[in-house]
Parts: C-alpha cells; structure tokens; sequence
C-alpha cells in the first residue's frame, strides 16, 4: 500500500480532521523513531498513518479498537508486523515488536506535544523545545488525556525519554505546516 492509497483509505473513515492530524503527526513520529533505531521507515510510516483509521468507526465500544481496523487492513496485504502494531497500540494486546512497542509510546506523546505548541504564544510546533515537553510531561494535570506511562514505554526501544521526545518533536516539527501549528 502506498502513502496515497492509505490516506484515500483514511478519508473514507475518518470525518474529523484533527483525528487526521493526529495520524500524521504519528505517521512522521513513527518514521522518524524507525530511522533512529534502523529500522524500516516506510512500514512504521504505514502503521502510524493507519493505527487509528477505525477510531470514528469504534468510538461507542473503545475495546474494538484496534480489532475492527484488522478487519479493514488484513484485505489489502499489508504486513503483518503493521497489522500487529495497529492491533496492538490501544493497549488490549501484548506488545512484541519493536514497531508496536514504538506506535504505543508515540500515540499519547504526539498529543502531549501538540499540546505544549498550543501553550506557547506562537501556538506553533516550532517554539516548543525538547525541554518543554520534558517539563510538560512532569505535570501530570497538563494534556492529562496523554498517558505518561505508555510513553515512557520508549525505554523499551533503548531510548530515554529525552531522546524520544527529541526525536518526535523534530518530526512534528517537519510537517508543522501540515498540522496547522
């Protein structure tokens, strides 16, 4: 599947646009994180751009998550360590793969960064500094929707949390324009 294709797949199921942002802003993060530890870029892009293409589909039953993103994917041949990524980053499943391991961590990091840009005067993702995020993670009532703990799961890649935010940052920041901030 090609970028083009899964953003078409994308806009078929998904109304709102900063749902849409967010799978961007995950989609950089995630290729980013995958150059970082040498892995392949274009599958973990993929697995960022789709880990929620069912989430309008699942909103009334959250434990579907995931699952029902299974049922859309598994027809178009992707691989399965995308499809068990997508599955695995709603929490309900163990993660095994560096790849899910890398999209459960960077799904809530991606809000918490969004969320610091917001806070700047600028509102924008290029005055926000790894420094500010790190600060921001440490206040627990500040994008409390941002779970800590998942993101801190990059310990598992090899990463520290610094090293992690730095790298998702930089990406949010590469498509700023892209995410309006």
């Amino acid at each position: 599947m090609t970028r083009e294709e899964a953003v078409i797949l994308l806009k078929q199921h998904i109304q709102k646009e900063n749902l849409l942002k967010h799978m961007y802003a995950t989609e950089a993060c995630m290729k980013s994180l995958a150059e970082k530890l040498g892995e392949d870029g274009a599958a973990w892009s993929l697995a960022g751009l789709l880990h929620d293409v069912d989430y309008e589909l699942t909103s009334e039953n959250p434990s579907q998550h995931g699952v029902e993103a299974q049922s859309l994917l598994k027809p178009l041949a992707l691989a399965p360590e995308i499809l068990d990524a997508i599955a695995c980053h709603a929490g309900y499943r163990e993660r095994t793969t560096n790849m899910a391991k890398g999209l459960y961590a960077v799904d809530p990091l991606t809000g918490l960064i969004i969320a610091s840009a917001l806070m700047t005067p600028e509102k924008s993702l290029l005055a926000v500094r790894t420094e500010t995020v790190l600060k921001r993670f440490k206040e627990k009532r500040f994008a409390a929707g941002a779970n800590r703990e998942q993101i801190k799961m990059c310990s598992q890649l090899g990463l520290s949390l610094e090293d992690f935010c730095q790298v998702c940052l930089a990406a949010m920041q590469s498509i700023h324009e892209t995410l309006g901030l």
